[in-house]
C-alpha cells in the first residue's frame, strides 16, 4: 500500500524505493492506532513497511475521546478539547504499552506532551480537499446543504458561497459518504488523502484547489509519534521518513502553533517543497469562526532550511 507522496503532487511512493536492508536492531514494535477504518488502513501501511525492514509488528487498537464524541455528541456540541483524537494513543506511548503511534498529522495539537515527538513522516499523500456531490462548487444550487464537521472547511465554504447551508456532519469517511448517499446533505467536503487511502472513488466529485480551500495543517501527512530517548524505535521508522514531508509538516505546525490553534480551529496552512527541498512555498487561511468572519489569506516563500521560521512568518501575515 502506498504511504503517500512527498508534496502536493506525487513524486513517487514508498513502494518505488529499493527494499531496505534488514536492520541488525530489528525488534518487535507495538504501533498504537485509532480503530477507525482510515486509521487502520494508514497504520497497516506503515506496519507493512516496517515488516519489510525485518521488524515484528503488533497493532494496539484504541478508541479515542474524539471517536466517542464524533459518534455520540449532539450536533453543535463543542469538541471536548485539543488532542481529542490522539490522547489515548499518546497515553499508551507514555505508559509503555506502545512503542510508536500513527496519526493523521492534522489531528495532532500544536504542542505535544513532554517526552513525545514526531519521529518520522512518510511521503505525503495529496493534501487537498474534495467536494463530493458536484463537479464544481459553482454547480451547487442556492441553499444547497453541504456537510462537514470542520470549522476550517465551513468558514471557507461560506466565504466563497455564503448562500450555502453548511450542515455539521461527523463520523468516519464511510459514514459521511453513506449519509450523503442517503440524501441527508447535497454535498460533502472531505480530505482527498482519506479517500485515496481507503481506495474510494466517489462521484461526482472535484478537487478543491488551495486558492479556494486551504487544507488543514498536516493534512495528507502521517505523523509517527514516539518517545524521546528511544533510539531503537526512532531508528526503525527512519526507513519510512521523507524529508520533504517532514519540512512541510514542521512549517505548517509552526503556523498553527503561532496562531494558537488546534484541529478544530478555522485555520488552514499548506506547504509545498520545491527544488528538492531548497525552497518552501506556503499558503494560509484563518477566520475568527466557522462563519468566515474576519477571514484572511496569505502566502509566503522561503528557504527550506528554516521551515518553522517560514511558518511563523506566515502566521504573522494571517494575524495581520
Amino acid at each position: 500500500m502506498r504511504l503517500g507522496t512527498s508534496g502536493p503532487r506525487a513524486s513517487g511512493t514508498y513502494a518505488d524505493r529499493s527494499p531496505a536492508p534488514v536492520s541488525r536492531s530489528a525488534r518487535r514494535l507495538v504501533l498504537a492506532t485509532r480503530r477507525s477504518p482510515l486509521a487502520l488502513a494508514q497504520t497497516r501501511a506503515v506496519a507493512d513497511a516496517l515488516r519489510g525492514a525485518g521488524h515484528e509488528i503488533e497493532l494496539l487498537e484504541l478508541v479515542t475521546t474524539g471517536d466517542r464524541w464524533s459518534a455520540e455528541a449532539a450536533p453543535g456540541a463543542p469538541a471536548p478539547d485539543k488532542g481529542l483524537f490522539v490522547k489515548e494513543l499518546e497515553r499508551a506511548l507514555l505508559d509503555g504499552r506502545a512503542d510508536l503511534a500513527v496519526h493523521s498529522a492534522k489531528d495532532l495539537p500544536a504542542d505535544l506532551p513532554d517526552g513525545l515527538a514526531v519521529v518520522a513522516t512518510p511521503p505525503r499523500e495529496d493534501p487537498g480537499d474534495v467536494l463530493i456531490g458536484a463537479e464544481r462548487l459553482e454547480d451547487l444550487p442556492d441553499g444547497a446543504r453541504v456537510g462537514t464537521g470542520s470549522p476550517r472547511r465551513a468558514a471557507q465554504l461560506r466565504v466563497h458561497r455564503p448562500d450555502l447551508r453548511v450542515v455539521e456532519i461527523r463520523g468516519n469517511v464511510g459514514t459521511r459518504v453513506a449519509r450523503w448517499r442517503d440524501g441527508e446533505v447535497d454535498a460533502l467536503v472531505l480530505a482527498r488523502a482519506g479517500l485515496v487511502r481507503l481506495g474510494l472513488d466517489v462521484r461526482p466529485s472535484v478537487p478543491l484547489p488551495a486558492s479556494m480551500m486551504v487544507p488543514a495543517p498536516g493534512q495528507g501527512v502521517l505523523a509517527i509519534e514516539g518517545r524521546v530517548g528511544d533510539p531503537t524505535a526512532t531508528s526503525a521508522v527512519a526507513t519510512v521518513d521523507d524529508a520533504g514531508a517532514r519540512a512541510c509538516l514542521a512549517a505548517e505546525r509552526a503556523t498553527l502553533r503561532a496562531l494558537g490553534g488546534g484541529c478544530q480551529a478555522p485555520i488552514g496552512a499548506v506547504c509545498e517543497s520545491v527544488d528538492d527541498g531548497a525552497v518552501l512555498s506556503m499558503v494560509g487561511f484563518m477566520a475568527l469562526d466557522a462563519h468566515g468572519r474576519g477571514a484572511r489569506r496569505g502566502s509566503l516563500t522561503g528557504l527550506g532550511d528554516d521551515p518553522e521560521g517560514l511558518g511563523d512568518r506566515l502566521a504573522g501575515v494571517l494575524a495581520g
